[in-house]
């Protein structure tokens, strides 16, 4: 399979580039610095490198990258810094998500691409029944407004939750939500819900970014979990 992975030099995407290639699969990465990438990634026979976004790309370059895909992993992120927190582009992970989208809408293929977007337990699945309390509502109202990345990350999940849906010809999807991430070395042993099992704000649990980078990889190459999760938003948690 031809797969594309968006945000290669993140914390989470470093991992996921490796698990893909080991896994034999033709991957392409597309990320605005090629020089943080390490040797490993850069000389693999089965791995081409895109320098730029999405985003500013041209409709021709967009055609190229896009044309022969069969998956898409977006590890899309901000970066923990004024700029990035607060500078442009402000919906980098929802833009990403709406060109891609739209693009498949536009180009019909015999069988749908699949869509794995990284995302997080402090958005709330509204149309699964999900609900939280009082309390934790206002605090996320303020970190709408103190935090953008999040809003980012709610507005990016509505593009398949809301505007995709379940019935699409076109694009089929999973939106994995860690909860509080840390790093580890080695994969450990992880748990999936398909809601919260406590509160993102209050009682969060931690996820190890090679842990969902696992999940990731794990739904792209397998369709058996690809059939339970697909239309979803599966949560994900370590299990110590």
């Amino acid at each position: 399979m031809n797969m594309l992975v968006l945000g290669a030099t993140g914390a989470t995407g470093r991992h996921l580039t490796n698990f893909l290639i080991d896994s034999g699969h033709q991957i392409t990465i597309v990320v605005r610095s090629p020089e943080k990438l390490p040797a490993a990634v850069k000389d693999a026979s089965n791995v081409k490198v895109v320098k730029g976004t999405v985003l500013k790309m041209n409709d021709e370059a967009l055609d190229q990258l896009l044309n022969n895909c069969d998956v898409v992993f977006s590890c899309l992120g901000h970066n923990l810094t004024l700029k990035g927190m607060y500078g442009h582009p402000r919906k980098l992970v929802t833009d990403t998500a709406l060109r891609i989208v739209k693009f498949f809408a536009d180009n019909k293929r015999e069988t749908p691409v699949k869509y794995v977007l990284m995302n997080t337990t402090g958005n709330v699945n509204k149309l699964a029944g999900e609900k939280v309390s009082l309390m934790e509502r206002i605090v996320v109202s303020i970190i709408r407004v103190l935090v953008p990345p999040h809003v980012d990350n709610e507005k990016a999940a509505e593009v398949f939750s809301k505007d995709v849906g379940g019935n699409s010809d076109d694009i089929e999807w999973v939106a994995v939500r860690p909860d509080s991430l840390i790093d580890a070395k080695v994969v450990t042993e992880y748990s999936l819900f398909q809601s919260p099992q406590r509160s993102a704000i209050f009682n969060s649990g931690k996820t190890s970014r090679i842990n969902v980078a696992h999940f990731m990889k794990e739904l792209g190459t397998n369709d058996k979990l690809w059939e339970k999760w697909n239309g979803q938003m599966p949560v994900i948690y370590n299990n110590d």
